[in-house]
């Protein structure tokens, strides 16, 4: 079924007033900005990857997974660490 074309102003319009805006949407090629994947390599010694898998078997998780979430948690970590130290920096 082809979608109907209506301009980025109608959209707007429609959107803005509550309107269900589904059927002008192409759900197949929908992307998400800055959440695309983009594959990196790094390598890790023998026994870091040994006690990543221990882990991600504990969890009933990939070896990905846990470095994703265990990198995700550092970040959060460190905007926690920043907006603490900005809020506590003296003002000029």
């Amino acid at each position: 079924m082809k979608k109907k074309t209506i301009t980025a102003a109608e959209f707007d319009r429609l959107f803005d007033e509550g309107h269900d805006i589904s059927e002008y949407l192409d759900h197949e090629s929908a992307r998400r900005p800055g959440l695309e994947p983009k594959r990196v390599n790094v390598d890790f010694p023998t026994w870091m990857v040994f006690r990543l898998d221990r882990e991600a078997r504990r969890l009933g998780v990939t070896r990905q997974s846990i470095i994703k979430m265990w990198i995700g948690d550092r970040f959060k970590q460190e905007d926690s660490v920043r907006s603490n130290q900005d809020s506590t920096s003296p003002q000029e």
